[in-house]
C-alpha cells in the first residue's frame, strides 16, 4: 500500500564546522580548525538517518543549483533516499555554521538560503509522495506554512511527525497532528511560552500534550527521554557514551523513531530504540558521516 516507510519534509543544508577550543563571546574573535564542509540540514539529515536504518525514504527539499546543493543530492542517493521530491533552483543552497568545542557540544547558525523557498504549493504538487508515505516528518527550517500544508496534505492512515526545531509557537492545526511531537528542553519552553509550569520534564509534556499533540516526546540529551500520551507518561533511559560531536543527534533520534513508529512499535519502544541510534551518533563526528546503519546500533 505505501512505496515509503518515511518521507521527510524539511531542509537540505550543507554543514559548514569549525572545531573551537571554546565557543566565542560576544565581539571575541578564537581561532579554530580547517574548514570542514559536510552534507545535513534536518530534513536531509532525517532523510539520510532513515535509510541508513534500511527504511524506505523519500525527501521533500529545495537546494540551490550550485555546488552546495549537488552535495547534498549526491549525499542522498548514496545513502538510498528517493530523490524525486527534492527541488533545485530559486535561491543559493541553505548553509549551517558550526562550532564545535571539545567535549562535542555545538552552536549553531543557519541561511536558510532555498529552505525558504519550499512553498505550499510544492508541498501540494508533491502528492503522490504524501499519498505514498507511511509516516511524514517536519521540522522548522522551513517555512511555517509549508508545514501547515503538508499536515493538510496527509494520507488518511498516515501518521505525521513533528521536531519543531528552531521552535517556534505552532498553530493549533499543526499541534493537533503531531503523533508525536519531539522536543528538547528548550523546544519545549519556547512551545509551552507562558503555559509553562512546573520544573520537571513530566510537567512539560503533560501540558503540551495538552495542547492538542496526540503524543509528545521530550529528549534530554544525557538524561534520556520520556513519552508521553493519554496512556500516561514515563521515562526511557540514556544510553552511556562518550561523546564526540552531538551535531544530528537529534536528527537521527527523530528519524529512527518514525521508522519504528511507522512499523508498528509502540511510542515507548520506537523512542528507546532512538536513544540508540542518537547514542552511536554522537561517537562520531560530523552529522550524516556519523548516522549508523541499522547492524552499527547498540543492543538494548
Amino acid at each position: 500500500m505505501y512505496d515509503y516507510d518515511l518521507l521527510v519534509v524539511g531542509s537540505a543544508n550543507a554543514d559548514l564546522v569549525i572545531g573551537v577550543e571554546r565557543r566565542p563571546g560576544a565581539g571575541e574573535t578564537v581561532l579554530g580548525s580547517d574548514l570542514a564542509v559536510h552534507p545535513g540540514g534536518k530534513g536531509a539529515n532525517q532523510a539520510v538517518a532513515a535509510a541508513r536504518l534500511g527504511a524506505r525514504t523519500a525527501l521533500l527539499a529545495r537546494v540551490g543549483d550550485d555546488a552546495h546543493g549537488r552535495l547534498l543530492l549526491d549525499s542522498q542517493r548514496e545513502a538510498g533516499v528517493d530523490t524525486v521530491g527534492v527541488l533545485v533552483g530559486g535561491a543559493p543552497t541553505g548553509v549551517a555554521l558550526i562550532t564545535v568545542d571539545p567535549s562535542g557540544d555545538n552552536s549553531i547558525v543557519v541561511s536558510p538560503g532555498a529552505n525558504g523557498r519550499l512553498t505550499p504549493e510544492d508541498v501540494r504538487s508533491a502528492g503522490c509522495l504524501f499519498q505514498g508515505s507511511r509516516v511524514v516528518s517536519a521540522q522548522l527550517e522551513i517555512p511555517l506554512e509549508t508545514v501547515v500544508e503538508a499536515v493538510r496534505n496527509l494520507a488518511p492512515r498516515s501518521r505525521f511527525v513533528l521536531n519543531p526545531s528552531p521552535p517556534r509557537p505552532l498553530p493549533r492545526e499543526v499541534l493537533a497532528a503531531c503523533d508525536p511531537l519531539i522536543v528538547n528542553e528548550h523546544e519545549a519552553k519556547v512551545i509551552l511560552g507562558d503555559s509553562a509550569v512546573g520544573d520537571s520534564p513530566e510537567d512539560w509534556a503533560r501540558i503540551l500534550l495538552a495542547k492538542g499533540p496526540r503524543s509528545v516526546v521530550v529528549t534530554l540529551g544525557g538524561q534520556g527521554a520520556l513519552v508521553a500520551s493519554s496512556e500516561g507518561v514515563s521515562r526511557v533511559p540514556a544510553v552511556k557514551v562518550d561523546a564526540v560531536d552531538t551535531t544530528g543527534a537529534g536528527d537521527s533520534f527523530t528519524a529512527a523513531l518514525a521508522c519504528r513508529l511507522g512499523a508498528g512499535e509502540s511510542l515507548a519502544d520506537a523512542a528507546a530504540y532512538a536513544a540508540r541510534v542518537g547514542a552511536a551518533t554522537v561517537t562520531r563526528k560530523g552529522a550524516q558521516a556519523s548516522f549508523p546503519t541499522a547492524a552499527e546500533v547498540p543492543a538494548p
